[in-house]
């Protein structure tokens, strides 16, 4: 028992191509679901496997397929070409993202092995192309792969001989469940397969019933986290909506939060308005926005991935949406039909190396949480959780907490230490900024993002050489200015960030600034407003209050006479 505890890769007998394959990928020893998963599905078993986010499923079920595939291709007799393996995920971006883990594990027998993935961007045509070569696994959403079958340009009654279904509780919450039944009666009547899973709910059991056959069970005995010592949570009460704003801008400004972040918000618009708050404060950002086609949304992810950005402002709520019993996701569905059924990014989607999740608003429900935080400390790198949090939302809070934590144990989510009094002196920069990010500005911004979608969409090119003066009206249409960033926000003085006072000249200088504008205002017959009316770009309070300003003070407020000034003042 103790050797099966320690199970490597080396000892799974598996081909070397693919252990050159695994430690060029850096994995040192399999996961708890890989070591548990692989070697029955060698022996040809159907497994209904259940890991938390990011414990490494994927490979879980593509280590053993392209094993089985080698060992049949170079032990038995020769084969004609055909579709032997299919893979059925929820979303587009899995999709993607299973054709590439399979692609990297099949590097070194690319010759022998070949994945396509028919939930692309590609139209049917070119689709039906990439079919027609046969390749070896397919990989695509149930809708896509159900539409080639009854096409007939995939053919798999007489050639599949295993099936996977990733993400199998996701898959009858996005409406898939008379396409899944329909694809079903395509398929050979004796196959293996493989249904991975976060959860173990009715949709889940209701897809055992369909499609597995005796099945061996795993169900193991972690957390649906990381422990404390890999991913640390943390909870903090804002009392104001104003409040998150100015406790996100002191995060990132002062670099509290190191490394690539994830922000969490609940709607679209709540992601352009925090997208376009961190942009006067010159923190670049993206929203990843399921309104925009597949490859602009991948090519944020991979830009990402690669570090051209730190933060990535996620919507889950609205791209993917929590999982809706009884409620259907796809076709037909009501609710905004603008985002794409089979776009998700809260489940499965790799974003690299996350040093950070910050749910600047909270999960609507416990699980969504769960998959929030699935996005950092993946593959035993250190993570952080930080959650937002308003005095009406601590009964949501305490259902992440009972989830997280079960009856009686201690609590997962722990206070953030921060005094809110110690960045009291950013909250006007954060009131003006705020200020500038209206509804118009929001809409404005995406409408422009939309616009250059437009300009750049291959699909359209051709549309607008026949269509010249469209694409002039696009690009001579008004300069959009979503926001008016002030230069001056994206900088933090020192006396800002030491807490300090103004030095002297500093205090000097705004005094004559003042004292000239209502010089001005008296030479030129006007009323003299009060102090606290005239709008500044420094508070009052900044000024500080040392004795050798008590005099010029009193000039400023009562229009006396300076001894010495030249005449007419």
């Amino acid at each position: 028992m103790e050797d099966q505890e320690a199970l490597g890769f080396e000892h799974m007998g598996l081909d070397p191509r693919l252990l050159q394959a695994v430690t060029d990928l850096g994995w040192s020893r399999p996961t708890l679901i890989q070591e548990k998963a692989i070697p029955l599905a060698l022996e040809g078993k159907d497994l209904l496997a259940r890991a938390r986010t990011g414990s490494g499923k994927t490979a879980a079920y593509a280590i053993p397929m392209l094993q089985l595939l080698l060992h049949k291709k170079a032990t038995g007799p020769v084969m004609e070409q055909a579709v032997r393996g299919l893979v059925l995920v929820p979303t587009k971006e899995l999709a993607r993202q299973a054709q590439s883990m399979i692609q990297q594990l099949a590097a070194y027998c690319a010759r022998d092995v070949r994945v396509a993935n028919v939930s692309a961007a590609e139209d049917s045509a070119s689709q039906r192309a990439v079919l027609m070569e046969k390749p070896d696994v397919v990989v695509g959403t149930p809708s896509r792969i159900l539409n080639h079958l009854q096409q007939d340009s995939l053919k798999l009654r007489d050639s599949l001989e295993l099936l996977v279904i990733d993400e199998a509780d996701l898959l009858f919450s996005f409406g898939f469940e008379d396409e899944l039944k329909s694809l079903l009666c395509h398929l050979p009547r004796i196959y293996q397969a493989f249904l991975m899973s976060a959860t173990f709910n009715d949709d889940v059991r209701a897809l055992k019933e369909l499609v597995l056959h005796n099945p061996v069970t795993l169900k193991l005995q972690e957390s649906q986290l990381p422990g404390p010592e890999q991913l640390q949570q943390f909870q903090v009460v804002c009392e104001t909506e104003e409040d998150k704003f100015l406790l996100l801008y002191a995060l990132l400004k002062l670099s509290l939060i190191r490394g690539k972040a994830l922000l969490f918000v609940n709607t679209l618009e709540r992601g352009y308005r925090l997208r376009l708050f961190l942009e006067q404060f010159s923190i670049p950002s993206c929203v990843l926005n399921g309104e925009l086609p597949l490859r602009s949304r991948c090519h944020i992810i991979s830009q990402f991935n690669q570090g051209f950005y730190d933060c990535v402002i996620a919507t889950d709520a609205e791209i993917l949406g929590p999982p809706v019993k009884g409620k259907r996701r796809g076709r037909g569905a009501k609710g905004d039909n603008t985002s794409d059924p089979e776009s998700g990014v809260a489940r499965g989607i790799d974003f690299h190396h996350v040093s950070a999740v910050l749910n600047f608003d909270l999960p609507p429900t416990p699980e969504a949480y769960v998959h929030r935080a699935g996005r950092t400390a993946r593959a035993n790198n250190p993570g952080i959780v930080l959650t937002f949090v308003l005095p009406t939302e601590r009964s949501c809070l305490g259902k992440i907490e009972a989830l997280l934590s079960g009856e009686g144990e201690a609590p997962i989510l722990l206070p953030y230490q921060f005094q809110m009094e110690e960045i009291e002196s950013f909250r006007y920069r954060c009131r003006d900024a705020m200020r500038s990010v209206t509804k118009q500005a929001i809409r404005e911004a995406r409408l422009k993002e939309i616009k250059e979608e437009l300009l750049h969409s291959e699909k359209l090119k051709t549309y607008f050489e026949d269509n010249p003066r469209d694409l002039q009206l696009l690009r001579h249409d008004l300069p959009l200015h979503p926001a008016v960033v002030k230069p001056h926000l994206g900088n933090v003085p020192d006396y800002l960030e030491t807490g300090e006072a103004m030095p002297e000249t500093q205090h000097l200088f705004q005094f004559l600034l003042l004292f000239v504008a209502l010089y001005n205002l008296g030479r030129n017959g006007e009323s003299c407003p009060p102090l606290r009316r005239l709008r500044l770009n420094f508070e009052v309070a900044d000024l500080g209050t040392p004795s050798s300003w008590y005099y010029w003070t009193t000039i400023l407020l009562n229009r006396v006479k300076i001894p010495g000034a030249p005449p007419g003042l």
